[in-house]
């Protein structure tokens, strides 16, 4: 399944520097809070997409009432 092009600038974004500046050559990285959390947001788009409700209804009958 593609990822939709917010998704993809979401990843794209967060794979690249924070901070980047120039003659110097200095560069930050996204700090690893804002790493995970991106992540945390990206697989629970994928797990939204899913079929179904992923519940489960059982009938429950207490033993000798049968």
């Amino acid at each position: 399944m593609a990822e939709t092009d917010i998704e993809q600038a979401i990843n794209t974004n967060a794979q690249g520097p924070a901070k980047a500046q120039g003659d110097s050559g200095s560069v930050e990285q996204h700090s690893l809070a804002d790493q995970i959390e991106a992540d945390r947001y990206l697989e629970s788009k994928k797990a939204s997409r899913g079929k179904g409700l992923k519940v489960k209804f059982v009938q429950l009958e207490p033993p000798g009432t049968g």
